[in-house]
């Protein structure tokens, strides 16, 4: 009995001597007994098993880089979802704050009584506070206490309709809530990122005159 290999598969094949003693006429004759397959020590098995470890980490990986990639993608979208929400919420506090003091200035002006929605101005406070960073939640609040005092000036220790207040008596009662709405305006932008510079005048709904200048 001998071995013959092929070289192009590495398959082993058994070759084996038969006689033929019941036949008529019988000669020796080699057969194949059986094919055995090769051990992974051999050369087909070992590249064999090296194509197996490399397309089964090659998809590990690829299925890896798609997990972090899809984890990278959803944060970057809630940042952006939360920073969308806080900057509507900074442009109704500011629209609310514009929209009354002007309000109060013309009756004021005119001599006539006003009214205003302050429940909604009191929700736009508490969405603000809570979606904004710590440090903008609490300039926040020292905005709506000094907007609190300057009604406390205009509206509830005056009468616009017989003791109304001149114009230069409204810019002076205004004074420290413009200040602190130039405060809040700076904490605002510097919570939106971007490297934007402070301001040192206020803006959309200041009643001081051009001569205040807030901290930065």
């Amino acid at each position: 009995m001998f071995q013959k290999r092929r070289p192009a598969t590495d398959v082993i094949v058994r070759y084996e001597a038969t006689t033929c003693p019941d036949a008529p006429i019988c000669t020796s004759a080699m057969f194949p007994s059986r094919i055995e397959r090769p051990l992974l020590g051999t050369g087909a098995g070992v590249a064999l098993l090296e194509a197996l470890i490399t397309t089964v980490t090659g998809a590990a990986s690829a299925t890896v880089g798609v997990l972090v990639g899809g984890i990278v993608t959803r944060r970057g979208q809630d940042h952006q979802w939360s920073r969308d929400q806080q900057l509507v919420a900074y442009q109704e506090l500011l629209s609310h704050y514009a929209k009354f003091t002007m309000v109060i200035k013309r009756a004021h002006a005119d001599r006539r009584g006003w009214d205003y929605d302050w429940a909604e101005w009191s929700a736009v406070l508490t969405r603000v506070s809570l979606i904004a960073p710590p440090e903008v939640a609490a300039e926040v609040d020292r905005f709506g206490q000094s907007v609190d005092r300057f009604l406390d000036r205009v509206a509830r220790e005056v009468d616009p309709v017989r003791t109304p207040l001149g114009e230069e008596d409204f810019r002076e009662a205004g004074a420290e809530v413009a200040q602190a709405q130039i405060r809040l305006v700076n904490a605002l932008r510097r919570s939106l990122g971007g490297r934007r510079k402070a301001l040192a005048f206020g803006i959309g709904g200041s009643h001081a005159g051009p001569e205040i200048r807030g901290s930065l």
